[in-house]
């Protein structure tokens, strides 16, 4: 967050690797080959898991990642480099540089924890060869990738925060903490909404953290629709987590103080879980709709490699997605204005408490916004466009009935999360609309996070069922 006249570089320079004069096509050719031969390499041990059924183990899921991780680990800086050497054109801008930065670190950190995950597979292999396919179950292997690229994000984005942070001036003059003035709660009723508040996040943290341990634990709920089920809850309790605890603090305490990378991490994660939550639900109506429309080739298409990659690439869109809206925030300046007329660090309120030019920022929110909402969006309509017609085509009672058992929850979901969505957007575009936008926030961040799995468990025969399992295992072991 810098002033517009302060003494700061806007691009670096690569000097690149010492060549000597008149060995740079000599060079290029030969790191253009090794570059070529590692993302052609890395593919074909991608391609070859996931089309012989008989790697579909835990050290080749493993491996696919670790080959998917260097391709990419490799992508980050060898075309700079070639572009370097032959074009001579050594200036990086400080945007690409940091995000460079960011994903070698990143993808360095997951080659990382995925070696020791493999180091672990086979030891469980050698070591215990009669109990490995209970110990390296499908929901463990999924855990232990799902882990391994989670803390390599939030590690690298503290060093990201941290070193954008020395890269500012000491002298300048740019606020170091801002003020959340929380909810308009009328003074003597903060208990209740404290109370209150306090029982709705805890009723999401348990609802949602029970829906993922009742798939893992039966095995009947091992299906696509359940994998991504389980993903949406972790995001969901995310999300919220992200929020409620120093939204509950302020009312209890009266301490309204954030620091500037306690509000920048809090901005980055809201928008991480938020883009993976609307991801997840593209996702899903695109499970529900090859379920209803093409039910004889489900299992062939929802395969265990698509619905993975499906859930991979929602986290890291969505990573990416949050990483460009925060570095391009800590860009600008923040001068002596900062009260935060909300209850958490909102990107559009803070852009708008900056001194600084924000236009860049509100193109990237335009197009970004494209990307994370308007097409997931689009792909949900188009799902259940599809849905529909293949129901009116053979119109039936039954077949409506089952149409509705298998896409109702979702139906409900996606409807609160849009709705609130729609709502939020509407609130801010109209005049004196702060509490307004808040209500919609509350809506958006704490009540949909919370009614989720009262939706999934409600309306679903399976999650009933297996809860119901799962209290009589307790009352047996209680007894």
């Amino acid at each position: 967050m810098r002033p517009e006249n302060q003494s700061s570089v806007s691009q670096f320079l690569l000097l690149g690797l010492p060549i000597p004069p008149g060995q740079q096509g000599v060079f290029f050719t030969l790191f253009l080959g090794m570059y070529l031969t590692t993302v052609l390499g890395n593919l074909l041990i991608i391609l070859l898991i996931r089309l012989d059924s008989r790697l579909h183990t835990p050290m080749y899921f493993f491996l696919s990642h670790l080959a998917f991780s260097d391709i990419s680990l490799s992508s980050v800086i060898v075309p700079k480099m070639l572009m370097n050497m032959q074009t001579r054109q050594q200036s990086i801008p400080y945007v690409g540089c940091i995000s460079q930065l960011y994903f070698y670190m990143f993808f360095v950190g997951l080659d990382n924890f995925l070696l020791a995950v493999m180091a672990y597979d086979r030891y469980v292999a050698i070591c215990h060869p009669l109990n490995y396919t209970t110990i390296m179950r499908e929901g463990l292997c999924m855990l232990l990738v799902a882990g391994s690229w989670i803390i390599s994000c939030v590690h690298d984005l503290l060093h990201i925060l941290l070193l954008v942070r020395l890269m500012r001036p000491e002298n300048q003059s740019s606020v170091s903490e801002f003020l959340l003035l929380g909810l308009p709660i009328p003074p003597g009723q903060q208990g209740v909404f404290f109370t209150l508040f306090l029982g709705m996040y805890l009723t999401t943290v348990l609802g949602n953290l029970l829906i993922i341990l009742l798939i893992r634990l039966d095995s009947r709920l091992h299906t696509p629709m359940y994998f991504f089920l389980s993903h949406l809850a972790f995001s969901d309790v995310s999300f919220s987590s992200v929020i409620v605890p120093k939204m509950l603090m302020n009312m209890q305490i009266q301490h309204l103080r954030i620091s500037y990378p306690g509000c920048i991490s809090q901005m980055y994660f809201y928008i991480l879980f938020g883009c993976v939550d609307n991801l997840l639900l593209a996702v899903m109506a695109y499970d529900r709709y090859v379920a209803i429309c093409h039910p004889l080739h489900y299992t062939i298409i929802m395969r265990e490699g698509l619905c993975v990659l499906l859930v991979a690439g929602s986290w890291i869109l969505s990573c990416s997605s949050a990483l460009l809206h925060t570095l391009l925030l800590v860009q600008l300046s923040f001068c002596t204005y900062n009260i935060i007329p909300h209850f958490f660090c909102s990107l559009p309120i803070l852009l708008k408490l900056s001194c600084s030019n924000t236009s860049v920022n509100e193109l990237v929110i335009f197009t970004a916004g494209a990307v994370v909402v308007i097409f997931p969006l689009s792909g949900i309509m188009t799902s259940y466009g599809h849905i529909a017609a293949s129901i009116l085509r053979v119109p039936s009672t039954k077949g409506i009935c089952k149409a509705l058992s298998t896409c109702g929850s979702h139906l409900c979901v996606v409807s609160l999360f849009y709705g609130t969505i729609m709502a939020l957007y509407f609130s801010s575009s109209s005049n004196n609309s702060n509490d307004k936008d808040m209500i919609a926030s509350l809506m958006y961040t704490v009540v949909t996070p919370m009614l989720n799995p009262f939706i999934y468990s409600l309306r679903n025969k399976d999650m009933k069922l297996a809860l119901g399992i799962l209290f009589r295992n307790s009352v047996l072991v209680a007894k």
